[in-house]
């Protein structure tokens, strides 16, 4: 299985709400590693690992369940980190 990251930012009332307790929760789900974390303009920042398949539901579970804070998502891929995350927190 082919290992990829991702970093994600999202904007909206996206602070302050349990956004980051909320993706910790549903990343346990899921076969990723990586981390959540608040930025200090506002927005949220999610870096993830894993195989694309389990990226891809975990990414749409955290729209899924947040989408009413959520005004908009940026997305871009990174290469995998040496050595990969082996879990996924909150970052404080």
């Amino acid at each position: 299985m082919a290992i990829e990251r991702r970093r994600v930012h999202y904007t909206g009332r996206v602070q302050g709400v349990g956004f980051r307790f909320t993706c910790h929760r549903i990343a346990q789900g899921y076969d990723v590693g990586g981390y959540v974390r608040n930025l200090p303009d506002g927005r949220v920042e999610v870096v993830v690992e894993g195989g694309t398949a389990a990226l891809d539901a975990f990414l749409q579970s955290v729209r899924d369940e947040l989408d009413h804070h959520i005004r908009a998502v940026s997305e871009s891929a990174e290469p995998v980190g040496d050595p990969p995350y082996p879990e996924f927190f909150v970052r404080f």
